[in-house]
């Protein structure tokens, strides 16, 4: 990989360069240095990118980003300047540069850590695009403070396709209610989310019963909740025979009460005439129908965002030739979320897909709701 910036050339390093990132290392830094050891280790066996500007004589500055495989973060592990070198652009070209490799992977996000102390480093990150997200006291050697950095590597989504207003959900257990009401107000604005609504919503569509705690809501009650308010609405289902949830429960009698709600929700469907199909909407089926003017809730494994083993309720947004946008109505504030994060989140399509299923029989299910029939009100 070689980027060229005003005259300044960075490329991937090499084991030729070992003796001059030593020598770079320990004239930069005063502790926490990275030994000769874990530089031949980053270059030769680690999961990572090691970029450096300069000559195997010497090297003016070098940058190392480290992946994970299956995340789409990336960490930037260390960035180091000459002294001597300073002012000429070496740090924006070596951050670029490890913002294209990191891009290259397939990566949405870079994090970071900063001495608290390093204004001028803290000065390159933010004028890039970084933020602050956390403060980890006690993080170097010399007891220095740490701050936590990140930026997303993804493009703005394209104004014209971020149509979807946001909606937080207010409970743990109304992701469903909260993406419908994303859903139905991007396509009627007269519909204004609120909690009532939210709440109105999930007693329609609940499961009652769902793992431990209170019911979640199916794709059957979603769409005829939209339904009812005048919204057209389809459900596509993997396999409408295989129960949604069931495996969710223990308790034989929980089971059965899941079973009986789903199969009165899908008698009501067949009497309202909303469409089932029997089988998961391919993905250029379904951003088709986002193009269309459909609004998309689907639900996903909560697995890959949060490491939970649960289904969950998101609304998509956008596509574009890489990625699946969504709105997510959960902001994990635990994890210093805020509501900036779940905003049109970028997905990789090929991971996207990995992410709509859930369940011992891999299930998949959306719900797409269209605009309103003419005459009818919410």
């Amino acid at each position: 990989m070689e980027l060229e910036h005003d005259a300044v050339r960075v490329r991937a390093g090499t084991l030729d360069d070992l003796d001059a990132l030593v020598a770079l290392e320990e004239c930069v830094f005063e502790s926490d240095r990275m030994s000769r050891r874990s530089f031949r280790r980053m270059l030769t066996k680690a999961n990572a990118v090691l970029l450096v500007e300069g000559n195997p004589a010497r090297l003016r500055g070098y940058v190392l980003v480290l992946f994970h495989a299956g995340s789409p973060l990336a960490r930037l592990y260390s960035l180091a300047v000459d002294p001597e070198a300073r002012g000429r652009g070496l740090g924006r070209a070596l951050l670029e540069a490890a913002e294209r490799a990191a891009v290259e992977r397939e990566c949405i996000e870079m994090r970071l850590e900063l001495r608290r102390d390093n204004a001028t480093a803290a000065q390159l990150y933010t004028a890039h695009g970084y933020r602050q997200f956390e403060v980890q006291a006690d993080y170097y050697e010399d007891h220095m403070d740490a701050i936590r950095l990140d930026k997303s590597l993804v493009p703005p989504l394209p104004q014209q396709m971020a149509r979807v207003p946001y909606y937080q959900q207010t409970l743990d257990f109304t992701c469903g209610p909260a993406a419908l009401l994303m859903a139905m107000h991007a396509l009627d604005p007269s519909l204004v989310p609120t909690r009532q609504l939210e709440l109105r919503v999930w007693r329609e569509a609940t499961t009652i019963f769902m793992t431990s705690g209170h019911g979640g809501c199916g794709p059957y009650g979603l769409a005829l909740s939209a339904h009812h308010r005048g919204f057209d609405t389809e459900v596509w289902v993997s396999n409408v025979a295989a129960e949604l949830f069931v495996d969710s429960v223990r308790s034989e009698e929980k089971k059965a009460v899941i079973r009986l709600v789903q199969q009165d929700l899908l008698d009501e469907m067949a009497a309202c005439g909303i469409p089932l199909h029997n089988e998961p909407i391919p993905l250029d089926a379904l951003q088709a129908a986002f193009e269309a003017g459909g609004i998309p809730v689907v639900l996903i494994s909560s697995w890959r965002i949060y490491g939970q083993r649960s289904t969950h309720w998101v609304v998509v947004t956008g596509f574009d030739e890489r990625y699946v946008y969504l709105h997510d109505p959960f902001v994990d504030e635990e994890e210093n979320k805020t509501r900036l994060d779940c905003v049109n989140m970028p997905i990789l399509k090929k991971e996207f897909t990995g992410m709509t299923r859930f369940g011992r029989n891999a299930q998949r299910a959306v719900v797409i709701v269209w605009p309103r029939r003419n005459g009818l009100e919410s």
